[in-house]
C-alpha cells in the first residue's frame, strides 16, 4: 500500500531537527552548569571574605580593649614618673644642703659623705628607672601606632575586597576564554597568548594590592629617610579610592610641581594621609556635595599638605578635642578615636604640626606641615 510521499520524505528531516535541538539543549545545559559552578565559587569566595571581615572586626575590638589597657598603664606611668621627678628634686636639694654643711663643719663630714653616697645611689637608681619608663612609654606609643594601623586596615577591608574583585573577575574571564578555545579545538596562538598575558597583568595588579596591604600592616622598624610627599599621597589614594568611588566622593588634586622631600618613614606618613582621607570620607556621608581637595605647597623651610572636604564642618565645642586620644563623635563601634591623635603624634615626632580650619556648614580643612628635608651633601664635597 503506497503512502503519502511528503510524509515518507519528511521523517528524516524531523529526526535530524530533533537531534540538533537536543544537541543545542545539551550545550545550553552545560553552559548553565558552568555558570552555576562559577557562581557557587564566587559565593564561597564572598562567604570567605565576609568571614575574614568578621574576624578582623573581632580583632579590632580586642585591639581597642588592649589600647584602653595601654592608655591606663600610660597614665599610671606618667603619675609614677611625676612622683619620681619630685623625689629627684628633693634629693638634689638635700645634696646641696649637705654640701653647704660640709663646708661649715669638718665634724659632720663623715656623716655628710655617707648621706651623699646614699643620695647619689638614689639618684642613679631614679635615673635608671626614668630611662626604663621612657623606653616603656616609647614602646607603648609604637603599640598605639600599630593598633591604629590595624584599625585603619579593618575599615579598609571592604574597599580592598572590591578592589581585588575586579582583577579576579578579569582573570576568570581571560582564563575562561582560553579554556573554551582549547575545548572547541579552535586554538589561535596569538589570541591565546594575548588572553594569558592579560590574565597575568591582572594577577600582577592583585599582587601589588596585597603586597601594599602587607607592607602597611606589618610591624617593622621605624626607618627614617628622604621621601617624596606626592608619592605617599598617591599610595594612600590607592588604598582608599575604591571606598571613595563607591560613596560618590570626588578627589581633586592640586599638587606642587616641585619635588616635595621630607625626612620621615613612608608607612607612618601614609598612615597620616589615610587617617585624614577616611576622616573626610566619614564627614561627607550626608553632604549634598561630596568632594575632597588635596593641595601641596612648599616654601624655603616648610611643606604644607591640606585636605579640604565639603562636609558640614566641625562644631566649635568639639574642635579643641579632636586630637585627643579615643575622642570620637561617631556612634559606638563606628570609630576608635585614634586616627587624629596618632596623626598628631607622628607629625610631632618629625618636627611637624597639624591644624584644622573649619566653619560650621562650610567643610573642614586639615593642614599638615613638615620641615623640608636638608639637601644631601655628596661625600666627595666634604674634603
Amino acid at each position: 500500500m503506497a503512502g503519502n510521499p511528503n510524509e515518507l520524505g519528511g521523517a528524516p528531516e524531523e529526526n535530524g531537527g530533533a537531534d540538533l535541538d537536543a544537541l543545542a539543549l545539551r550545550e545550553e545545559v552545560e553552559r548553565l552548569e558552568r555558570s552555576v559552578r562559577r557562581g557557587e565559587e564566587r559565593r564561597r569566595a564572598l562567604v570567605h571574605i565576609m568571614g575574614d571581615l568578621n574576624e578582623s572586626n573581632r580583632k579590632l575590638a580586642d585591639q581597642r580593649k588592649a589600647m584602653l589597657h595601654i592608655l591606663g598603664d600610660y597614665e599610671d606611668d606618667r603619675s609614677r614618673l611625676a612622683r619620681q621627678t619630685a623625689r629627684l628634686d628633693n634629693s638634689r636639694r638635700a645634696l646641696l644642703h649637705i654640701l653647704k654643711d660640709s663646708h661649715e663643719s669638718n665634724l659632720r663630714l663623715g656623716d655628710s659623705r655617707k648621706a651623699m653616697i646614699h643620695i647619689m645611689g638614689d639618684l642613679r637608681e631614679t635615673t635608671q628607672e626614668m630611662e626604663r619608663r621612657e623606653q616603656e612609654l616609647r614602646d607603648k606609643q609604637e603599640q598605639l601606632v600599630q593598633a591604629g594601623k590595624l584599625a585603619t586596615l579593618g575599615e579598609l577591608t571592604t574597599g580592598v575586597a572590591h578592589e581585588l574583585n575586579n582583577p579576579l573577575n578579569n582573570i576568570g574571564l581571560f582564563v575562561g576564554n582560553v579554556i573554551d578555545q582549547l575545548r572547541l579545538d579552535e586554538v589561535e596562538t596569538e589570541r591565546l597568548i594575548g588572553d594569558l598575558e592579560s590574565a597575568m597583568e591582572q594577577v600582577k595588579k592583585a599582587t601589588e594590592i596585597i603586597s601594599h596591604l602587607r607592607t602597611f600592616g606589618r610591624v617593622a622598624p621605624i626607618n627614617v629617610g628622604p621621601i617624596d610627599v606626592d608619592d605617599v599621597i598617591e599610595r594612600s589614594l590607592l588604598l582608599v579610592h575604591q571606598q571613595l568611588r563607591l560613596r560618590g566622593i570626588e578627589i581633586e588634586l592640586d599638587l606642587c610641581p616641585d619635588e616635595l622631600t621630607v625626612l620621615a618613614n613612608p608607612i607612618q606618613l601614609e598612615q597620616v594621609f589615610i587617617n585624614l582621607l577616611t576622616n573626610a570620607r566619614d564627614a561627607l556621608e550626608d553632604a549634598p556635595k561630596k568632594a575632597i581637595t588635596i593641595t601641596s605647597r612648599r616654601d624655603s623651610e616648610r611643606i604644607r599638605i591640606s585636605f579640604a572636604d565639603t562636609g558640614p564642618g566641625i562644631r566649635p565645642e568639639v574642635a579643641p578635642r579632636i586630637f585627643d586620644p579615643f575622642f570620637t563623635t561617631k556612634e559606638v563601634g563606628a570609630g576608635t578615636g585614634l586616627g587624629l591623635s596618632i596623626t598628631y603624634s607622628i607629625l610631632k615626632e618629625y618636627g611637624g604640626d597639624i591644624t584644622v580650619d573649619s566653619r560650621l556648614g562650610d567643610g573642614a580643612t586639615f593642614v599638615v606641615e613638615l620641615p623640608v628635608a636638608p639637601d644631601l651633601i655628596p661625600e666627595e664635597s666634604i674634603f
